[in-house]
């Protein structure tokens, strides 16, 4: 269930994490950026300033051909053997490997419109992640591939590390979602048949969908394709720890119903019910070998980039 609160509410609870969080773009310096590709470029700039060397495993190449040395060519690719034979300067070419298919899919149902103690809504957050995920990708020269879905998968771009990848992805990510439903089901079997290359899926969602048997079987078909399979759980802080007090009207943001009630004669038990859920969550990705990252919308995307590059390396 989504919570929406009355316009005249107080503003909400932060959680720790967000006010805690080290000197990079926080979720709400990110919302007053005017696009996704800026607040894309915000997040992988405040990751990458804060590593030392990069966690990404490096792309592969392999010996294409040599060439005539030219100004500005690096010396460490000069072939020494043939000068001393020929006296002449040749440098190495050399042919960039793929290291990995990268497969992006993002949830774009209507639930991910939710916005109440967030910063941003969840779809927006999630296509920040998205696109931050793509250029950290992209200048591993890994070949990205992305997919948006709601009841199903409606929009999909097979992987590619041709130049403007990021370009398409940025363009595909600010489309506006059509608004319908959650099938999670079904949108984690129509992923597992787009996804035809081995590599790592990253699902970006609320995971809204009371079929948690159905997600479980969803994420075993990926699995069974031999992908490595990240989810990114997204809530807004609201629908994850609900207010202490006060008269919320309360929305069902994938159906009509709704609900007026006072927060402390039901905090108690939404806050039992949700957890349970979470834990069935745990469960079946656990069972599947899947890493589930829960993150609410008030929490720095980058730590969400550390989360995944250190599970990529571990």
């Amino acid at each position: 269930m989504i919570a929406s609160p009355p316009s005249d509410r107080s503003p909400g609870r932060s959680s720790g994490a967000a006010a805690n969080s080290p000197d990079w773009l926080k979720p709400d310096e990110l919302a007053r950026l005017s696009s996704i590709e800026l607040r894309a470029r915000g997040v992988v700039e405040g990751f990458l300033q804060g590593l030392h060397r990069s966690p990404f495993i490096g792309y592969s190449v392999e010996f294409s051909s040599h060439r005539r040395y030219g100004p500005g060519d690096d010396l460490r690719h000069v072939n020494w053997k043939l000068f001393a034979r020929q006296r002449k300067l040749y440098v190495k070419e050399f042919d960039a490997e793929t290291n990995l298919n990268l497969y992006l899919f993002v949830d774009a149902s209507r639930s991910m419109q939710c916005k109440v103690d967030g910063a941003m809504t969840k779809h927006e957050y999630a296509a920040t992640l998205a696109a931050a995920f793509a250029a950290l990708a992209i200048k591993q020269r890994d070949a990205v591939a992305l997919g948006l879905f709601d009841d199903g998968v409606r929009h999909y771009m097979d992987p590619s590390a041709k130049p403007g990848r990021w370009e398409d992805c940025l363009s595909l990510l600010s489309t506006t979602p059509e608004a319908k439903v959650t099938a999670l089901s079904k949108s984690l079997e129509q992923a597992a048949a787009l996804a035809r290359h081995r590599g790592v899926v990253v699902i970006l969602s609320d995971l809204v969908d009371g079929d948690v048997e159905g997600i479980k079987k969803g994420l075993q078909q990926l699995r069974h394709r031999g992908h490595e399979v990240i989810v990114f759980h997204l809530l807004d802080p609201f629908e994850r720890h609900l207010a202490d007090s006060g008269r919320y009207r309360v929305l069902d943001m994938e159906s009509p119903a709704e609900l007026t009630t006072n927060m402390e004669s039901i905090r108690a038990d939404y806050l039992n019910k949700i957890q349970q859920w979470c834990d069935q969550l745990d469960d079946a990705c656990l069972y599947q070998g899947v890493d589930r990252i829960e993150l609410t919308t008030d929490q720095p995307p980058t730590a969400a980039l550390v989360d995944y590059l250190v599970k990529r390396t571990t």
